[in-house]
């Protein structure tokens, strides 16, 4: 399917990165459940709340670990998809699985307070939107595709610049939160609007942009992130992506970028109504964002 099957399971799944994530997820469970005594505050964690970590989890290992991450490199739509994955859904969902009280023991020790202005709303919006649209400048995306320390770097820092992104909407921890929900729901729109350009210059560009898509001799190279061995050898058995591709370069581009687009305004919606759910607990005096978790005054009380 879209040409996965002439790639090993090793080339498919990234063995290594799925057992690094595993045991991220099993480091998870234990500090939730059996040691979580060891936190001050600690209360029982909601199933809902688990699910949503373990979904973030894996929509993160398949976005970059997966087919997915390996089609995105045959295929720029995929690429996005692998994007939007990575940076807006997982991560929240990520935040939103760690119960409150750990995040109130990491405030405790963090040792980055001191960087604490980049998690301010604005800067963090810039920060993200700004470093997603300047890796999409063409001779940009295409040298970072080609060197693979400057590759994992940079996705690195766009991975916590999604975090402060996200931290700043959802504020975690509810003392802290000192934004009102239209100050929220006016941060959502910003970060809309700021990722608008990037997608459109996508979207409305009359040839292919990336060499990573479009030059055979580029795209092999790329695809030595995920395929082990000598990839100039692809050339003879594919000829190039569009081998792969179920589209012409530039409509798989522009295809690419609606489909950021569309996944940005779907989360974003959906995060408009969380605030607007969360708003409304907090008017209620219910500092849990989760429905069914036991606050920890309460627990006490009880």
């Amino acid at each position: 399917m879209l040409g996965l099957e002439y790639f090993s399971f090793a080339d498919k799944w990234s063995p290594l990165f799925l057992a690094f994530m595993l045991l991220v997820t099993a480091g998870y469970f234990l500090l939730t459940g059996p040691l979580s005594s060891r936190f001050e505050g600690s209360a029982p964690v909601s199933a809902g709340r688990k699910t949503l970590f373990v979904g973030g989890m894996l929509t993160f290992y398949l976005a970059q670990g997966g087919p997915i991450e390996l089609l995105g490199h045959t295929m720029f739509s995929f690429h996005m998809v692998s994007m939007a994955m990575s940076y807006l859904m997982a991560v929240p969902l990520l935040i939103l699985g760690i119960p409150v009280w750990m995040w109130r023991a990491f405030d405790k020790v963090n040792p980055f307070k001191k960087l604490g202005f980049l998690a301010r709303p604005i800067v963090a919006a810039v920060l993200f939107n700004g470093l997603f649209s300047f890796y999409h400048i063409p001779v940009i995306h295409d040298f970072v595709m080609l060197n693979f320390w400057v590759h994992r770097l940079y996705y690195l820092i766009l991975f916590i610049s999604s975090l402060l992104m996200w931290w700043a909407i959802i504020k975690p921890i509810p003392e802290k939160d000192n934004s009102s929900g239209l100050m929220k729901m006016g941060y959502i729109f910003l970060n809309m609007v700021l990722l608008t350009p990037a997608c459109g210059l996508i979207i409305f560009s009359s040839e292919p942009m990336y060499a990573t898509y479009s030059d055979p001799v580029v795209w092999a190279k790329a695809m030595g992130y995920c395929v082990a061995g000598d990839t100039t050898a692809l050339l003879s058995q594919f000829r190039g992506p569009e081998f792969f591709g179920y589209l012409e370069p530039a409509i798989d581009q522009r295809v690419g970028g609606i489909i950021m687009k569309f996944f940005q305004e779907i989360i974003f919606a959906s995060m408009l109504a969380y605030v607007f759910f969360h708003w409304y607990k907090r008017e209620n005096q219910e500092d849990d964002p989760l429905p069914g978790e036991i606050p920890p005054g309460k627990l006490n009380q009880a």
